[in-house]
């Protein structure tokens, strides 16, 4: 796998969105047929007003846009950093800093809105070179992907920053003794398991739970948090705004900033409903789910 993918990061990015409209979107659609059905259960379930044909319209508009993430996070295997700033920008960058510095952290909680891979390029676009980002990470089972994907991580944020998600609290605790303000990417809306602590709300028409680590750490370390909202005005193109949720997380309600990611990436989404990873069996669980 990594053969092949640091042959095809040697293509440019029109010759690999030829290659995500003319092979990858048809494989997928049409023959594989990737998760049809159940991309096409969610989207029915979240927009329930919705006619059959605006349904299936953004069906595949989604899966065009899953393509384009596929290659474009192939190409950024050895994308140089001006060609990252084409594709991703981050308007509020001095904000940004203001709100690491002033915490000593700020966690930034995303969702799989965009191509969430590409904001750990904001690591990139700092003034203060005391500023560092880093990731949380999920080992891949596969060991070939699993070093593909840390390759990529590492080369936007730099060695070291991918944070294995079972020793986070060890990794903050060290970064923390440094003294040296840090960002931190928190993918946070992963289907949780049963056993796992977490948060019900309503969510694009669904009973829906959230991993509340995210609010637990912030707690814990003081650091500000802010909803990264990504938008996507053309192909090739994601503009990333980092929202301030609370720069004073302990001075806020049980649950607050639980519930406000999810009101902001509920907001994200009904912008730009093709952006959000569909293929994610999010529903899985009930309340009652042992």
């Amino acid at each position: 796998m990594k053969s092949v993918i640091k042959i095809l990061s040697c293509l440019s990015m029109k010759a690999l969105y030829a290659l995500a409209d003319y092979f990858l979107y048809p494989l997928l659609f049409y023959v594989v047929r990737y998760r049809r059905k159940l991309c096409y259960r969610n989207m029915r379930t979240a927009f329930p007003d919705w006619s059959e044909q605006q349904i299936r319209e953004l069906q595949k508009r989604f899966y065009h846009h899953f393509v384009d993430v596929i290659v474009e996070i192939v190409r950024s295997y050895r994308a140089s950093e001006e060609e990252m700033q084409n594709y991703i920008q981050f308007p509020n960058i001095a904000e940004i800093e203001r709100w690491t510095i002033a915490n000593g952290g700020l966690f930034f909680m995303l969702g799989h809105m965009g191509n969430w891979e590409f904001t750990a390029d904001v690591q990139h676009r700092f003034l203060n070179p005391d500023i560092q980002h880093y990731n949380v990470y999920r080992r891949q089972r596969n060991a070939s992907a699993d070093s593909v994907m840390l390759h990529i991580r590492e080369k936007r944020s730099g060695e070291g920053s991918c944070l294995e998600k079972n020793m986070l609290l060890r990794h903050l605790i060290r970064i923390r003794q440094t003294g040296k303000p840090y960002t931190l990417g928190l993918i946070a809306d992963q289907k949780p398991s049963p056993k796992n602590q977490h948060y019900w709300t309503n969510f694009l028409h669904h009973d829906t739970s959230f991993l509340d680590g995210g609010e637990v750490l912030s707690r814990k370390f003081g650091a500000a948090v802010g909803y990264v909202h990504i938008t996507k005005p053309q192909r090739g193109q994601y503009i990333a705004r980092v929202d301030l949720i609370t720069d004073r997380p302990n001075e806020q309600e049980a649950n607050y900033i639980t519930e406000q990611f999810a009101r902001r990436l509920e907001a994200n989404i009904l912008e730009q409903p093709e952006l959000w990873l569909w293929t994610h069996n999010r529903w899985k669980w009930s309340r009652d789910s042992k």
